[in-house]
């Protein structure tokens, strides 16, 4: 039922894209149903464009007949819709289990809104049950992941820290980079953690996003909760 549920969070957050909107598309199972959600909207004549955060969007927006730009030509955008691995207190989110992390926070820092959507099962209490992303550059990894190590533990997190694999070899971003996930458990100060992770020259980017999403749609049983920063 999860991805039914993913589907109707997405579907409601249509009805605050209005025409001639700047849109920013996430990406994951949830953003892929909102654009596809925006794709039959543009088909029954709605007027947009779209900043896509992965070459896996992009390729399912083009397929869908929807206008595309980039943040070079377009760099400031309406709205940004995008899924969350976690969303915690004061709408903190764990984004990344898509690999896209960084495009996806360049995108909605440069959005002057955020809609998060997600099944209810995302909404929790404490982040950090979902592993940390971290996008890293493959240079000095070991040095990295030690610098990630001591920072989490002067805020008496552990666990393992692994780089992301897929079909036998190492998971690279759209940038060329390599992911960590830390398996931290609890992560009750993300904004503290924010700030020792941005500190370290080689993480490129965390999937800590604080102060970025606006509005969350939670989907469930229950049916639709909207919550607003």
């Amino acid at each position: 039922m999860s991805d039914q549920y993913k589907k109707q969070a997405a579907e409601a957050a249509i009805e605050f894209v209005q025409g001639g909107m700047r849109l920013g598309l996430g990406t994951g199972s949830t953003a892929a149903h909102f654009v596809r959600a925006l794709g039959a909207a543009v088909a029954g004549g709605l007027r947009v464009v779209g900043v896509p955060t992965s070459v896996a969007t992009a390729q399912l927006a083009e397929s869908l007949n929807i206008p595309l730009t980039t943040l070079d030509e377009t760099p400031e955008l309406d709205l940004t819709v995008d899924g969350a691995d976690e969303i915690g207190p004061g709408l903190v989110l764990v984004k990344g289990g898509g690999g896209a992390l960084l495009r996806e926070k360049i995108v909605a820092a440069a959005s002057g809104r955020m809609i998060v959507i997600a099944d209810q099962s995302k909404h929790v209490e404490c982040l950090g049950a979902f592993p940390l992303p971290m996008e890293v550059i493959e240079f000095g990894l070991g040095a990295t992941r030690n610098a990630i190590e001591r920072a989490a533990s002067s805020l008496g997190l552990a666990g393992d820290i692994a780089v992301r694999g897929k079909d036998g070899q190492p998971f690279r971003t759209d940038s060329g980079n390599l992911i960590l996930d830390a398996s931290f458990g609890r992560i009750p100060e993300p904004k503290a953690l924010a700030g020792l992770l941005d500190r370290i020259p080689g993480v490129v980017e965390h999937g800590l996003f604080i102060n970025l999403a606006t509005q969350i749609i939670i989907a469930g049983p229950d049916g639709l909760e909207k919550i607003s920063a």
